[in-house]
């Protein structure tokens, strides 16, 4: 069976699976793959305080060495849909380009590795072991619904994936110039300081919680946390949010609240860069000696930094990239989180898929010339992987 992937993906992108709607998508995809051989589990999953969410897991072959491509088919919200050239849900194919949302990040990709697959069974017939495809609706929200439950039944019913391909949109600007072996982890900090609110005519019978919160963030930037690793880029810290919750002028408030990112290389890990933030905190809250502020901290972890060693996933990576498009791509631990911190902790993983600078953006696009050369990019790494 052969499956053009650049219309397979237009029909992905026509569906429009807003997180945590599936719109059909995860069914398109199921029908597909059972038509190839797939043998696919839907996996849904809900908390009490969170939207249902679907998944998809879909497995051919029940052997060693088992090779898992992961990714989703939620999207972001469109935004202001009028000020799009065209429909974001149209998928529609125009000036060599597949244009609407999740055509980068990731129908295109999807696509790209199901007709990749299809390409590799109909030239080389069953592999002796496994390919599997691990498809989440939860990706672009809590991810609470997605990746994290589904590698739990993973390991409920004894599957274990050898190598793992997140098909994200790794390539800054062409194809090819970017294969991702880890990612930084990120914690995301709130602290507010309490203080006492009083007129501002009257200083004296208040404690204003601002200027103690300004130092305490004073200090904070001006630490430097490292000078990076061979693979990682220095950590950094980001101020995100600052807010004191008061529309008067004449108001002195009782408190004043900021967030801030860490993003952090492999220095660091979980327990050590939540005592460097306390640490920090309380020695700042301390030195500005006034009982009459009280400071309280939330941290939350959305991922620690990781690192897959290059060896033979990645060499294999490369050598389909160079094979496909003469170039040789750079290995990075750049951008943002992405479903591989959930899945490093299951199997080796590495990222590659399409460019990405129009994700997320209004009139997201690709490249159909890149949908077809991705595809036999993953069929390079198949047609490696099983010989």
């Amino acid at each position: 069976m052969q499956i053009d992937p650049v219309n397979f993906a237009a029909e992905l992108i026509r569906c429009p699976s807003v997180t945590p709607a599936d719109a059909g998508a995860l069914d398109l995809l199921e029908k597909v793959l059972t038509d190839i051989g797939f043998t696919c589990t839907r996996l849904p999953f809900q908390d009490p305080d969170t939207a249902r969410v679907d998944n998809l897991y879909a497995r051919l072959g029940n052997t060693a060495p088992h090779i898992c491509f992961a990714g989703h088919t939620d999207v972001v919200p469109v935004g202001a849909a009028d000020s799009w050239q065209k429909d974001p849900f149209s998928g529609d194919i125009s000036e060599d380009k597949l244009w609407g949302r999740g055509a980068a990040d990731m129908k295109g990709a999807i696509a790209a590795f199901v007709a990749a697959t299809a390409d590799y069974l109909a030239q080389q017939g069953t592999p002796k072991g496994s390919i599997s495809l691990l498809i989440t609706g939860d990706e672009e929200g809590p991810s609470v619904n997605g990746t994290i439950k589904m590698l739990d039944w993973l390991s409920t019913q004894k599957e274990v994936i050898d190598d793992c391909i997140v098909g994200e949109p790794t390539n800054p600007e062409i194809l090819g110039e970017m294969i991702k072996i880890g990612r930084r982890g990120s914690v995301n900090t709130t602290v507010t300081i309490e203080g006492v609110q009083g007129h501002v005519a009257y200083p004296h019978r208040a404690a204003n919680p601002v200027p103690h919160l300004v130092q305490l963030l004073e200090r904070l930037i001006a630490v430097k946390l490292d000078d990076g690793t061979p693979h990682f880029q220095p950590s950094n810290l980001e101020l995100t949010g600052f807010d004191v919750g008061n529309a008067a002028t004449n108001v002195i408030p009782a408190l004043a609240q900021a967030r801030f990112n860490i993003r952090y290389n492999d220095i660091w890990n979980r327990d050590s860069i939540t005592d460097w933030i306390n640490d920090n905190l309380t020695t700042a809250h301390n030195n500005f000696n006034d009982d009459q502020f009280t400071m309280t901290v939330d941290i939350n972890h959305s991922g620690e930094a990781f690192l897959t060693p290059t060896g033979a996933l990645s060499d294999l990576a490369v050598r389909a990239v160079e094979k496909t498009l003469g170039m040789t791509p750079e290995l990075s631990t750049s951008g943002g989180t992405s479903d591989a911190r959930f899945i490093k902790d299951h199997s080796r993983v590495i990222e590659f898929g399409l460019v990405g600078k129009t994700m997320h953006k209004i009139d997201e696009h690709v490249r159909v010339d890149d949908i077809r050369s991705l595809t036999k990019i993953y069929q390079e790494i198949l047609s490696g992987y099983f010989s």
